[in-house]
């Protein structure tokens, strides 16, 4: 039984990887989701309509970095879980960690060495935005992230998001359970609550999806490497460090 509950669990995070378009690169592949064009220097720059980065952003790093990085996801995207490097080695991912080292055996998350070596450095400014299209519970963990936003702790909540995921739309980030993370990381809940009972952030959610859908999202995880402003480079689904980081190291010459 417990063999054929394993294969079913299996099954079905391929096929939904499969559906969430982008978020499984298969190794060597690496086709743009959006038509190229080529700048003077040799630069592969994308024709996407992509919202500048502004001050609704989330953002990580110096705001005057030479590049930008910004990632969509959906907190309940296993596969963007799985780039962040947050909990990769825990059972509820290993189907997942499974799959993508059979297509590629080395693969690696590629946000940690980024993060650590490009961001706190000051070359690289990483953006986040929301693309939640796998449910309900999606839109409200980002509304959830938002509002710990408010008090100073995105990321810190973003980080709490991905290692409390599993499953879509069951109960994990019900709104009960949203409020126990805050609560957690020892935000004051009466605000953090507050915020979240209104939907004070529900149309700035539904209004990133649109942006997202505009330059040509389909799935998460999704990102863009920016350099003066323009898309210089893409990053298409859960690709392993030895993909994103050459793109990273190219745009930065």
């Amino acid at each position: 039984m417990e063999n054929n509950s394993q294969k079913s669990i299996i099954s079905a995070i391929i096929i939904a990887g499969v559906l969430i378009a982008g978020a499984i690169l298969l190794k060597g592949s690496s086709a743009p989701q959006n038509p190229k064009t080529t700048t003077g220097n040799g630069i592969p720059v994308t024709t996407a309509t992509l919202a500048p980065v502004a001050k609704k952003d989330r953002i990580l790093g110096n705001p005057q970095a030479k590049v930008t990085l910004i990632m969509y996801e959906d907190f309940q995207c296993p596969f963007c879980a799985a780039v962040t490097g947050i909990e990769i080695n825990s059972p509820s991912m290993k189907p997942v960690m499974d799959y993508l080292r059979k297509n590629d055996p080395t693969w690696t998350p590629f946000m940690p060495e980024i993060i650590n070596n490009y961001v706190k450095n000051g070359e690289v400014l990483l953006v986040y935005r929301d693309f939640t299209f796998l449910g309900p519970e999606s839109v409200k963990a980002s509304e959830a992230a938002r509002c710990a936003g408010d008090q100073g702790k995105f990321w810190e909540y973003h980080d709490y998001l991905y290692s409390h995921h599993g499953g879509e739309n069951k109960g994990n980030f019900a709104d009960l359970k949203l409020k126990s993370f805050a609560k957690e990381l020892n935000l004051d809940n009466s605000i953090f609550d507050k915020c979240l009972d209104s939907n004070k952030y529900t149309e700035a959610v539904k209004d990133s999806n649109k942006e997202g859908s505009a330059a040509g999202v389909t799935g998460t995880p999704k990102g863009f490497i920016l350099k003066d402003g323009k898309i210089a480079g893409t990053i298409n689904g859960a690709e392993p460090l030895s993909t994103v980081k050459p793109k990273i190291d190219a745009v930065l010459k």
